[in-house]
């Protein structure tokens, strides 16, 4: 195992710059996940840091070593990608073992690395079989047995489960973090679907056109989102945003007034941002008119028309509210978030 260090690292194709300046300190034995949307330059950190990309400026370190001119093999870094990359004339343990026997390791070896990954992965009855004979999750289960075979430093993860359905990613979802709180290797994650970014990682790097927006535990970028981008991207349904002034009577945006914290001491311009399930029914609320119910079983998320704006709401409870009427909310004062004219938060 061992941590992984990124300073001032810039990527350019020719004129065109896409990495700007990334600075990450990955810990020895943490998780940590690269998001973002796409174009933002998260998979190509990734193939730098694999050795798969050339870097522009800057330095990469893995353990103590700047491994900015080393080849892939050279860097001690086992790498599972979208696709799965495997060969489909191979039999999964010819698959797992391969990078081993490609490296000069015994028959002997190979073998009981092979069988102690597939009994890590579930994997001990499929040996025989071809990646052709396989599902989707258990070609991924390959691909995962293929890296940890050759007990890396550093695993890598481009996007892996997104060619998976929908229930096949939350169970791929808790295998990996399963296996990663088992074998306690560095890992470095990406993907574009932030709720896997919440549910997997111990530190969350938010990526946008090429820069880091911020750095941070799930529930603290969540909590405490640095700007506007962070705090739409992170969350699902995403934060409600309504542009407005800050007054001494509260945030007046297009005609509608909100009440403020406490302790407020910014005016003019602003953006008032508030997360649909700290949005409360109250009888002395604002009055809002319901767009849409849809009940999801254990919560109900409604759309609203709120003077001009749209917002979402989510309750707990079981709202019986037709689309056309009207009810009441208040936010959770302790919940909302200010941010600046240039989309910063404030305070």
């Amino acid at each position: 195992m061992a941590q992984v260090t990124l300073n001032a690292v810039t990527k350019s194709y020719g004129v065109t710059p896409v990495l700007h300046g990334i600075d990450i300190a990955i810990a020895d034995g943490e998780f940590v996940v690269l998001v973002g949307p796409s174009g933002c330059g998260k998979s190509t950190l990734l193939r730098m840091i694999a050795g798969l990309e050339t870097i522009s400026g800057g330095a990469i370190e893995i353990g103590d070593r700047v491994v900015n001119d080393l080849e892939p093999k050279d860097r001690d870094i086992a790498m599972v990608f979208q696709n799965y990359a495997l060969y489909p004339h191979m039999s999964v343990a010819t698959n797992m073992g391969f990078s081993l026997e490609h490296r000069g390791a015994s028959k002997a070896e190979i073998a009981e690395r092979v069988q102690w990954a597939a009994g890590i992965l579930g994997l001990a009855d499929l040996l025989d079989r071809r990646p052709g004979q396989l599902s989707g999750g258990q070609r991924q289960r390959v691909a995962m047995g293929r890296a940890i075979v050759r007990n890396p430093q550093v695993f890598l993860f481009d996007e892996p489960l997104s060619n998976l359905d929908a229930k096949l990613r939350v169970v791929m979802r808790g295998e990996i973090k399963g296996l990663h709180q088992r074998l306690g290797v560095t890992t470095v994650y990406v993907t574009h679907d932030q709720v896997e970014a919440m549910t997997m990682a111990d530190r969350i790097v938010v990526m946008n056109g090429g820069r880091v927006e911020q750095i941070g535990a799930p529930l603290e970028l969540y909590d405490r989102p640095a700007n506007l981008f962070v705090a739409t991207f992170i969350g699902s349904p995403e934060m409600n945003i309504l542009a407005g002034t800050i007054t001494p009577d509260g945030f007046v945006a297009n005609g509608v007034t909100l009440p403020l914290p406490q302790g407020i001491a910014a005016s003019g311009q602003a953006s008032y941002g508030i997360r649909p399930e700290h949005l409360m029914l109250a009888e002395d609320g604002l009055p809002a008119q319901v767009v849409l119910v849809e009940p999801m079983g254990s919560e109900t998320q409604v759309t609203l028309t709120l003077g001009q704006h749209s917002i979402t709401a989510v309750f707990r409870e079981r709202l019986t509210a037709a689309p056309g009427e009207t009810i009441h909310l208040l936010p959770d004062l302790a919940k909302v978030h200010l941010f600046d004219e240039t989309g910063m938060r404030i305070g």
